[in-house]
């Protein structure tokens, strides 16, 4: 019986901790599972529930759009915590400044350094010795 009741102990354990780390999607999402995670309010439930009326989030830019106080970094945490978008996780977006440095970055190719002998510019062996 103790056996019985440790089992159904870990099993309920196990099924809590499955369920608290569920995805919520906020196009299917009612304002309780909202509420659940850590970070929406009643208040902010409630304008997302109220935007979403409009029709469904197409992605985290259209959520973000729609919804004031939802910003990059709101949206990181809120995707942290559970809420997706289409199933879809939040990743940031680089900024117009942050595209143009990495284009910049890699379309030159660093340079050879002048002391690492490549093939070449080996110096020229000697024949004969």
């Amino acid at each position: 019986m103790k056996k019985l009741l440790t089992t159904l102990t870990l099993f309920a354990t196990m099924l809590y901790a499955a369920v608290s780390f569920a995805a919520v999607d906020v196009n299917k999402a009612t304002a309780a599972d909202l509420d659940s995670i850590k970070g929406i309010g009643p208040s902010m439930s409630a304008k997302i529930i109220e935007a979403r009326k409009a029709g469904n989030f197409k992605d985290w830019a259209d959520f973000s759009n729609r919804v004031s106080g939802i910003k990059d970094k709101k949206s990181a945490a809120l995707s942290d915590s559970g809420l997706t978008v289409n199933g879809a996780t939040y990743s940031a977006v680089p900024t117009k400044a942050e595209a143009k440095a990495g284009l910049k970055t890699d379309a030159k190719p660093a340079a050879a350094s002048a002391t690492t002998p490549t093939a070449t510019n080996k110096p020229a062996t000697p024949s004969g010795k």
